[in-house]
């Protein structure tokens, strides 16, 4: 991806402009970071934004058209962004937790069984419980359990931040687990010879089975 104005990679950088927000390299980016890397430029999205009047949402509309020098731009980017505030469920304060958590464990290696770093890493399921302990709500070990203990969401519902997908050949077989970040995208502990990793949701596949929204035992939220 190269513009008419050499902007590069997913997030439409100038080199430039790139290199003065790159540092620090964040968690699963590239060393030396690169705009042509997602997790890099994200994080070097973010912080060209915030410098310029977004953090704690203070001055959304000039911190973007720093970002891109068009009051039409501007305006494009905030409905879309309006669009998905009304259409996604706001997350609760342990599911930011839990997302927190796993970004946290971005690039740490995929080990069969592994729950955490002290182990070598983290599987499928290890990783979601350790983020949901994290958050203060305790959830089974296997990804099995985690989709058993629920609450399970109804078909079709709109995702959260925070909610856990599950994948298999049916509901009784469930032999994957990833935690849902929004915007269609979820973090992973995918397989062996990887490393935890965030990517597509990839809800439509035939494997996907469903999703739950851990919570307090006896119903509360955090």
């Amino acid at each position: 991806m190269r513009s008419s104005a050499g902007a590069v990679g997913p997030m439409q950088f100038l080199p430039s402009t790139f290199k003065a927000y790159a540092h620090p390299v964040p968690p699963g980016g590239k060393n030396p970071p690169t705009p042509w890397d997602p997790v890099d430029a994200v994080h070097a999205a973010a912080r060209l934004l915030c410098a310029n009047g977004a953090r704690n949402g203070k001055n959304l509309r000039r911190a973007i058209w720093h970002y891109n020098h068009s009051d039409a731009y501007v305006t494009q980017v905030l409905t879309i962004a309006d669009r998905y505030a009304a259409a996604a469920p706001a997350p609760t304060g342990a599911a930011v937790k839990a997302v927190a958590f796993a970004r946290a464990q971005l690039g740490t290696p995929y080990v069969w069984g592994g729950d955490g770093p002290a182990e070598g890493g983290f599987d499928c399921s290890g990783l979601t419980q350790a983020a949901y302990n994290a958050a203060g709500i305790p959830i089974p070990r296997v990804a099995q359990a985690q989709y058993d203990r629920g609450p399970r969401l109804p078909k079709g519902a709109q995702l959260a931040s925070g909610d856990l997908l599950f994948f298999g050949t049916s509901p009784r077989d469930i032999t994957h687990v990833s935690l849902y970040t929004g915007h269609g995208q979820t973090i992973d502990a995918p397989r062996p010879g990887a490393v935890v990793r965030e990517g597509p949701a990839n809800t439509d596949a035939p494997s996907f089975q469903g999703a739950t929204r851990p919570a307090v035992p006896g119903g509360g939220v955090r």
